[in-house]
């Protein structure tokens, strides 16, 4: 599932070939599905999905457009960190997908208790969540930087099954804080401190007085998420792989 850039045989809008078309319409795909933005609309395609998933949190497809179009500091530095990790850098070099279609989910589901793998699926099966709900990148303007987002959005139930963390909205707060910290891509900070309004007082209370410091503690003092290689790692125990990250075990 590598996306490669497509500057040899560009192709038009209405799937004619040719250079002198895009070149005439300053249209240039990077990566199936990338849609070339200006600062401009970049800015107001940013400031519309900040205001629509403030509004509504599950709005999953506004969500992502909020950190297409904001992490353009937040995305080069996890890139750097990934291609300094040795396993880092060999995710950025094979990219591979976490789908229903990669995933041997017979296999994952007969792996022990405990173990990454097993706790995955049941994770998955408990919240009813599929992987394939992750949206593709549109807006990010380099193509290495879309599969560093890609990969952000496919390990992030990885995210809620290390941290324990079901996808209800106090769940997915803590999770945002945790993802905030370590990655600090604006749409994660903004979920951080926006997400908490809906919630009950008691909710609030155990938030921010247990959740939230846990999960601030963990991010600052784990090692970078997206350094993992999940797929390699199904047998290992979630306790072993917090232990190894550096993630305090949940409240």
């Amino acid at each position: 599932g590598r996306a490669r850039p497509s500057h040899s045989e560009p192709r038009g809008r209405n799937g004619r070939g040719g250079e002198e078309e895009e070149e005439e319409e300053g249209w240039h795909q990077l990566y199936p599905g990338h849609i070339p933005t200006s600062p401009l609309q970049k800015a107001l395609l940013a400031a519309g999905s900040a205001v629509m998933a403030l509004y509504d949190p599950y709005r999953h497809d506004m969500v992502a457009v909020l950190g297409e179009t904001t992490g353009c500091l937040a995305l080069p530095n996890l890139r750097d960190k990934m291609k300094n990790h040795p396993e880092g850098y060999h995710i950025l070099q094979e990219r591979p997908r976490i789908r229903l279609s990669t995933l041997d989910m017979a296999r994952l589901q007969g792996l022990p208790d405990g173990s990454l793998g097993r706790e995955y699926v049941r994770f998955l099966e408990d919240n009813k969540v599929s992987p394939d709900t992750r949206m593709p990148p549109k807006f990010v303007d380099d193509e290495e930087l879309a599969y560093v987002i890609q990969r952000y959005r496919e390990v992030h139930d990885l995210m809620h099954t290390l941290l324990g963390m079901p996808t209800n909205m106090l769940g997915e707060v803590v999770v945002k804080w945790f993802e905030a910290v370590q990655t600090g891509l604006p749409m994660c900070v903004l979920g951080a401190a926006f997400g908490p309004v809906r919630l009950s007082t008691r909710k609030l209370q155990v938030l921010a007085t247990e959740l939230v410091p846990w999960a601030v503690r963990s991010g600052l003092n784990a090692s970078c998420v997206l350094n993992v290689y999940y797929e390699q790692r199904w047998e290992q125990p979630v306790e072993s792989l917090r232990e190894e990250l550096g993630i305090f075990p949940p409240p």
